[in-house]
């Protein structure tokens, strides 16, 4: 029952910021990050059970480490970028909001290029 906690703690939050707008906004950007932070801290507690789990499915399939990290690599890259995106845009910051979407996007390609060439190769192996 956890999500009951954590959507408490966001519509809490979320009354809290509405009330803060009005009279402090600058503070009400911090109280809302404040939120995000908590609320991924207690999502992150869960993540190392499910990353153990795939882990262990990855052994169990032989696929090779170095692309089981980077595929974990890519997808906190993706969370986390879209996390500090979505923080600007709540500051009003649309502009800077956009930029970490690409520089995390440049990132992902970048680190998503062994496994692009991996199944490239392996293309090129099964056509005549």
């Amino acid at each position: 029952m956890e999500i009951v906690q954590i959507v408490g703690i966001g519509l809490v939050s979320t009354v809290i910021i509405i009330i803060l707008r009005r009279q402090k906004p600058e503070i009400a950007v911090l109280a809302g990050t404040a939120a995000g932070a908590l609320i991924f801290l207690l999502v992150a507690a869960k993540l190392s059970a499910v990353v153990d789990m795939l882990e262990e499915y990855a052994a169990r399939a032989d696929i090779r480490p170095m692309y089981f990290t980077s595929v974990l690599k890519i997808t906190g890259i993706a969370y986390i970028s879209e996390f500090g995106a979505e923080i600007c845009r709540d500051a009003g910051e649309g502009a800077i909001a956009s930029k970490i979407e690409m520089a995390g996007k440049v990132i992902i390609i970048a680190l998503a290029i062994p496994v692009i060439t991996s199944l490239i190769d392996l293309v090129l192996k099964i056509m005549p």
